[in-house]
C-alpha cells in the first residue's frame, strides 16, 4: 500500500510539471513538447528524485495506438491521396536510406558493432516522430501542403522502421538474416495491417449506429485504436498501419452522428491526446535518470562526439534526400511536371529540415532484448539507446527551436489554400440550406415570417463567401473582429445575468447548466469558445482580435 502510495505521488507530480511546463510553453511561444522533454532532463538530473523507468510496451500498447488514430483521423484523406508520392518516398525511401546511412557510420566507429545492431540502431532513429511533426508543424503555422507531407511521414514511417528493427533484432539475436524475408514480412504486414484497420473502422461505425448515448459513443471510439493495435500485433501485421488506416476510414464516417457527440468527443479525444503527448516528451528527458550509469560507461565526451556524428548523418540525410525526391520524379516525368510543378526551394527545405524524433525511437531502443539466444548479453545495447537519446536530443531541441526563425527567415506567404476551400463550402452550405428553404415554403407546417427570417440569414451568408477576395468593408478583418467583440460582450452580459440569477436563489442550478451550455455552443461558433469571461464586464480585446 505504501509502495502504491508513493508510484501515485510521483505520478501526480509528474501531471503538475506537465501542466506547469505546458503553460509556460505556451506563454515563451516554444513548441511545448521541446520544452517537456527539457525539464524532464533537468528533473532527471535532481538528487534524491527516484528513476523512472519508461516500459517499451507501455508506450507501444496504451500511449501509441490512440495517439497515431487521432493524428490520422485529423488527416485529410483527400490531401493524403494527392500527395502519397513525396509521402511514400520519405515514409519508405529515407527511412530505408537512413538506416543504412546509419548503420555504415556505426560500424565504422563503433569496433565490434555487428552489422545486425547497426542496422538495429539506424531503424530506431529512421523515423520522425508523428507526435512531434503535427504538434510543432501546426503550431507554427507551416504551409499546409508541407504540414500534410510532413503528417502523412510520420504516420507510415514507423511501420517501415519498425519492420527493419525486427528484422535486425531477429538476425542480432540468432545471427541469420535473409533480405527477402525481411521485404515480404514489411508487404504481408502491411497489407494485413490495413485490412484489419479498415475493419475495426467499419466495426465502429456500425457500434455508433447501434448506440444513441454520447458516452457509449466515445467509448466505442477510445476502445477502437486499442483493439486495431492488438488484432495486428496478435497476427504479427503492422498495428502502427492498422491504426492509420481505421482513423482514416472513421473519419470519412464520423460525420452521421449526433453533434453534441461529436462536439463532446473532439473535447475528450482532445484531453487524452495532449496529455498522452505531453507525458510521454517529459518521460523523454526523465529517461536520463536511469542512464547515468551507462554514461560514466561509455565515457561523457565519447559519447557526445559519437551523438553528434550519427545525429548529423540522420540530419543530413534527410536533408540529401528530399530534393531529391522532389526533383527527380519531376526531371523524369514530363507529365508529372506539368501536373504539380517544381515546388518553391522554401518547402523543400523546411520538410528537409523537420525531421524530429521521438518517443517511438526511444522506445524501440528501451525495447532491444537483453541476451541473445546464446544467452550472451545483446552486443552494445547500452551504447544503441544513449546514441538513440542523444539523436532524439539533439534533433528535437535543435531542430524544433530553430524551426521558428526559420520560417520568419523564408518569409513564406500566407498558405490561403484552406481559406479559400473554407469559404467555398460555406458558400454552397448556404447555398443548399436556401434550396431546402424555397422546398419547405411550400409545406404547411413552417410559418413564412420564420422562412423568411432564414431565408435573409442565409442568402447574407452566400452572398459574403460567393466573393471572399472582394473589397467589402463589412467582410474586412477589423470588421469580423470588432463583431466577435460585440458578440462575445453580449453572452457575456447575458452570462453574468443568469448567473447572477443563480448567486440571488432565483433559478437552480440546473436552469444555470442548460443556459450556460448554450451560451457556451454560441460562443463556439462565434471564434471565441477559447475566451474566458472574467468577474467583470468587459475581456482582453486583443485575445479577440487575434481570433
Amino acid at each position: 500500500m505504501i509502495a502504491n502510495l508513493h508510484q501515485i505521488e510521483i505520478v501526480i507530480l509528474l501531471l503538475v510539471a506537465v501542466l506547469a511546463l505546458t503553460t509556460i510553453a505556451r506563454n515563451v511561444l516554444i513548441p511545448y513538447p521541446i520544452l517537456l522533454v527539457v525539464g524532464g532532463l533537468i528533473l532527471g538530473m535532481l538528487p534524491g528524485l527516484p528513476v523512472i523507468r519508461l516500459d517499451p510496451d507501455l508506450v507501444f500498447l496504451v500511449f501509441l495506438p490512440p495517439i497515431l488514430w487521432a493524428a490520422a483521423y485529423f488527416t485529410s484523406w483527400r490531401d493524403f491521396r494527392a500527395n502519397l508520392r513525396p509521402i511514400t518516398l520519405l515514409a519508405v525511401g529515407l527511412v530505408l536510406a537512413t538506416t543504412a546511412a546509419v548503420a555504415l557510420i556505426a560500424h565504422a566507429f563503433l569496433p565490434g558493432l555487428g552489422w545486425a545492431g547497426a542496422i538495429a540502431l539506424g531503424a530506431i532513429v529512421s523515423p520522425p516522430d508523428a507526435v512531434a511533426a503535427t504538434t510543432i508543424a501546426r503550431r507554427l503555422n507551416l504551409p499546409h501542403r508541407v504540414v500534410i507531407i510532413l503528417e502523412g511521414e510520420s504516420l507510415v514511417n514507423d511501420a517501415t522502421a519498425l519492420v527493419l528493427y525486427r528484422a535486425a533484432i531477429a538476425a542480432a539475436v540468432s545471427g541469420t538474416f535473409v533480405l527477402s524475408e525481411t521485404l515480404a514480412q514489411f508487404l504481408l504486414a502491411g497489407t494485413i495491417g490495413v485490412i484489419i484497420g479498415v475493419t475495426v473502422g467499419a466495426l465502429s461505425r456500425w457500434a455508433l449506429c447501434l448506440t444513441n448515448e454520447t458516452s457509449t459513443d466515445i467509448g466505442v471510439t477510445l476502445l477502437a485504436p486499442y483493439v486495431a493495435w492488438v488484432l495486428a500485433e496478435t497476427v504479427h501485421a503492422s498495428g502502427v498501419l492498422a491504426c492509420v488506416a481505421g482513423g482514416l476510414y472513421i473519419r470519412q464516417h464520423f460525420s452521421t452522428i449526433a453533434p453534441n457527440t461529436r462536439l463532446q468527443a473532439r473535447a475528450v479525444w482532445g484531453f487524452v491526446v495532449f496529455l498522452f503527448n505531453a507525458v510521454l516528451f517529459i518521460l523523454i528527458g526523465l529517461q536520463l535518470g536511469g542512464l547515468r550509469g551507462a554514461i560514466q560507461s561509455y565515457g561523457l565526451g565519447t559519447l557526445i562526439w559519437h551523438g553528434a556524428i550519427v545525429s548529423a548523418t540522420a540530419i543530413g540525410v534527410r536533408l540529401a534526400w528530399v530534393p531529391v525526391a522532389a526533383y527527380l520524379p519531376r526531371l523524369l516525368s514530363p507529365a508529372l511536371r506539368a501536373r504539380d510543378p517544381f515546388p518553391p526551394w522554401s518547402y523543400i527545405f523546411l520538410i528537409g529540415w523537420t525531421g524530429m524524433r521521438g518517443i517511438v525511437s526511444l522506445a524501440a531502443a528501451l525495447a532491444l532484448p537483453f541476451t541473445t539466444v546464446s544467452g550472451a548479453p545483446f552486443p552494445f545495447r547500452d551504447e544503441i539507446i544513449l546514441l538513440t537519446f542523444a539523436v532524439i536530443l539533439s534533433t528535437l531541441v535543435l531542430q524544433g527551436l530553430t524551426l521558428s526563425p526559420l520560417i520568419r527567415w523564408l518569409n513564406l506567404e500566407a498558405d490561403q489554400t484552406l481559406v479559400r476551400e473554407e469559404a467555398h463550402a460555406r458558400e454552397q452550405a448556404a447555398s443548399a440550406a436556401l434550396e431546402r428553404l424555397d422546398q419547405l415554403a411550400a409545406e404547411s407546417w413552417p410559418l413564412p415570417e420564420q422562412v423568411e427570417r432564414l431565408r435573409i440569414n442565409y442568402a447574407q451568408r452566400a452572398k459574403r463567401f460567393a466573393q471572399p477576395d472582394a473589397a467589402d468593408p463589412d467582410c474586412s478583418p477589423d470588421a469580423a473582429a470588432a463583431y466577435r467583440r460585440l458578440r462575445h460582450e453580449a453572452l457575456t452580459a447575458e452570462r453574468q445575468r443568469v448567473i447572477a440569477l443563480r448567486d440571488q436563489d432565483v433559478i437552480s442550478d440546473e436552469v444555470l447548466h442548460r443556459l450556460e451550455h448554450e451560451l457556451d455552443v454560441e460562443a463556439l461558433r462565434m471564434g471565441v469558445g477559447e475566451i474566458r469571461v472574467s468577474a467583470k464586464s468587459g475581456l482582453d480585446e486583443r485575445k479577440v482580435e487575434s481570433r
